[in-house]
């Protein structure tokens, strides 16, 4: 519930509350009678759908209360007081305020009904018009393109929340916008990066991340993807991103400057309105995947979430890759075109853009071919602010032969026979190597380092080199079982 804050009254001013490193908090413990509460909701919100439907049946509200009044002997019809004595105009007056009070009770649980089976408001930054008649931003055959897609089918909310398995109102709070609240659909906490900065992760709680993953399952990972996309994708990853430029001559390393925040909530929207929904479908669907950057506050006492940014996606929801990898496809295809008119070759993890060139294979005699590395990124800031997105300044590399070339975390200069073309550093390797033959000596390891976290290391590397990292995965194993 939105706090009311009363302008008139003075006060301390707010103060902002630092957000917690290295993990989620843990929720708070249920109360004993919360179960009981669901109970009763559950009751009292079937109750207003069986009502709906007998408002409905009846012809509309008013046809509704009619009816209600002549199953109580009460009637709406009006007489001339004027004709009636003192005694039959008092009676007729106290009849009359009787049948008003019970106009208003009747209207009162028409209105109910009808706020438990329509989502009418969603928060004063959002528009919702409960007309589904279609507009001009429906796509051609939009049936055919979820059919395509092999998408969930939704028409409605009603459709939306069933697939959910919650109620209307269930869906209108969890999509819900306010500008300042006294509650959160998520966790917030931050992480240490490379840099030193600190990255905030943004998970939902865990009603919200249920439907969330619904929505992946059913409908964001099935939107079309572009080749080039590598990350959070099934049969890809690091190392599949990373083997496209192995044995590069010139790496070109861009970084997308703060991908999920321009992700706001109205472009997540467009997307699904392309994919095929219409416009009520594709406003919950998006409202379910955003949320403001929030800041904590505290305020007379209250514990106040304020927006400090539109609504975008966070990361750290299951739905947020599969969202931007289908929301990039035009921008893959536009970079793919550009790498292969320079001769470059283009994928992209996530929001690291990584650009190879090799020279090519039958060379002009007395030409000396050089990568275009100044026109690549004219053209790469020029189609990133065309798609919404910025070069992060800071964040760009050019690697040649004689540097050590990395892309996600994996080494991919050319190598000799029996090496893998991308592979973990060498340093990580023998880092891994000294861990485990000191354990195996009987030392105690580094503080804080684990089994499980060596395990994870001998994981890493056997993605890129299986019969090294299955050696030291048995190794680990031998550890584990001493």
């Amino acid at each position: 519930m939105t706090a009311k804050i009363d302008t008139m009254v003075q006060s301390a001013a707010p103060v902002l509350l630092p957000l917690p490193r290295g993990g989620p908090t843990p929720a708070a413990a249920a109360a004993p009678t919360r179960e009981l509460d669901r109970e009763k909701k559950r009751i009292e919100h079937e109750a207003r759908v069986t009502r709906w439907k007998a408002i409905e049946e009846a012809g509309g509200i008013l046809s509704w209360v009619q009816a209600e009044f002549a199953a109580k002997n009460l009637s709406l019809e009006l007489l001339d007081p004027t004709s009636m004595s003192g005694k039959e105009r008092e009676h007729y007056k106290e009849q009359k305020k009787a049948e008003a009070v019970e106009r208003r009770a009747l209207l009162r649980l028409a209105w109910q009904a009808w706020q438990a089976t329509h989502i009418t408001h969603l928060g004063t930054s959002v528009h919702w018009d409960e007309d589904r008649s279609p507009d001009r931003f429906d796509v051609d055959n939009r049936e055919a393109r979820l059919e395509a897609n092999h998408t969930a089918k939704l028409e409605t909310p009603d459709d939306l929340a069933k697939a959910l398995g919650v109620s209307i109102p269930r869906l209108r709070w969890m999509t819900f916008h306010r500008d300042v609240d006294t509650g959160t659909h998520y966790r917030r906490w931050q992480i240490p990066k490379r840099d030193g900065t600190h990255r905030t992760i943004t998970a939902p709680k865990r009603d919200l991340k249920t439907a969330q993953r619904w929505v992946l399952r059913n409908i964001a990972e099935k939107l079309p993807v572009h080749g080039a996309a590598h990350g959070f994708l099934a049969a890809r990853s690091i190392v599949s991103n990373a083997k496209v430029h192995a044995g590069a001559h010139v790496l070109l390393k861009v970084d997308v400057k703060d991908f999920f925040p321009t992700v706001t909530w109205r472009r997540v929207k467009g997307l699904y309105r392309k994919a095929g929904y219409p416009e009520q479908v594709a406003t919950l669907l998006a409202l379910l995947a955003t949320e403001s950057p929030r800041e904590v506050v505290q305020f007379r006492g209250k514990t106040l979430y304020v927006a400090s940014g539109p609504r975008a996606l966070p990361q750290g929801a299951p739905t947020s890759p599969a969202i931007t990898n289908a929301l990039c496809l035009r921008m893959d295809r536009r970079l793919s075109g550009l790498a292969r008119v320079f001769g470059f070759r283009y994928t992209r993890y996530a929001d690291d853009l990584t650009f190879s060139w090799r020279p090519p294979a039958a060379v002009v005699e007395g030409t000396h071919p050089k990568a275009a590395v100044g026109a690549m990124l004219r053209g790469i800031g020029q189609i990133l602010r065309a798609e919404g997105f910025a070069l992060h300044p800071t964040k760009t590399e050019v690697l040649r032969r004689g540097n050590r070339q990395e892309v996600t975390g994996l080494v991919v200069n050319e190598a000799p026979d029996g090496v893998p073309d991308a592979r973990v550093p060498r340093e990580v390797r023998r880092r891994l190597r000294a861990a485990v033959h000191n354990r195996e000596q009987g030392k105690a390891g580094k503080e804080g380092e684990t089994l499980a976290q060596l395990s994870g290391m001998a994981a890493f590397v056997h993605m890129t080199d299986a019969p090294r990292g299955r050696a030291l995965l048995d190794r680990i194993a031998k550890l584990s079982k001493a």
